[in-house]
């Protein structure tokens, strides 16, 4: 019989909203957004780093962005994703085909099962990992867990937008988008 896991405290919503701040300068990473398909991949790249940091249960504050490693990865993370999406879009566009109403069918796994898809993609690195589906098994073991995640996100997510004004809302939430459920992948799945 496996060893059951010991339960991980979970990231606190206050800590989430916190961690952006927590090496601010960090943040000016986003304006490499500025920067054309190379900057776009250097982004990418981070961003996958803060997931597998999350995942790994480092959430103290931004890492240092390393430009060429960051774009490095960024760019042929987006190569091994190419299949899961031409994929993806093949099954949207048969759908769409058979009736626009089916469409409404794709939303749920949309909301729950693509982020955590991509999480477990980010830290295996693996064109196969977007296509094991298995790992959903644990979403449906913490189904009411995961919602609250999800709704914690959306949360985080639209105080981020209102703090665009202020103009800290646009890297602070480009920065913190998926880190409720790479925290959810480090307690159940990981």
């Amino acid at each position: 019989m496996p060893a059951r896991k010991r339960k991980m405290p979970a990231l606190t919503f206050d800590a989430a909203f916190k961690y952006p701040f927590n090496r601010a300068k960090g943040m000016w990473n986003f304006l490499l957004i500025f920067l054309p398909i190379i900057g776009w991949f250097a982004l990418s790249g981070y961003n996958i780093r803060i997931v597998k940091e999350f995942s790994n249960g480092k959430f103290k504050k931004l890492p240092k962005l390393n430009f060429n490693k960051d774009l490095k990865l960024g760019f042929f993370m987006f190569l091994k994703s190419l299949p899961f999406l031409l994929v993806y879009i093949a099954v949207i566009f048969l759908i769409s085909l058979i009736s626009p109403f089916l469409r409404i069918l794709t939303i749920p796994f949309e909301l729950i099962a693509i982020p955590i898809l991509y999480v477990h993609f980010f830290n295996n690195e693996t064109m196969e990992s977007l296509f094991e589906f298995k790992i959903l098994k644990p979403i449906f073991n913490h189904l009411g867990e995961y919602l609250v995640i999800l709704l914690k996100s959306i949360a985080l997510s639209l105080i981020f937008f209102v703090m665009w004004i202020v103009l800290v809302g646009f890297p602070a939430g480009m920065f913190t988008e998926r880190i409720f459920i790479a925290d959810f992948y480090r307690r159940y799945i990981k």
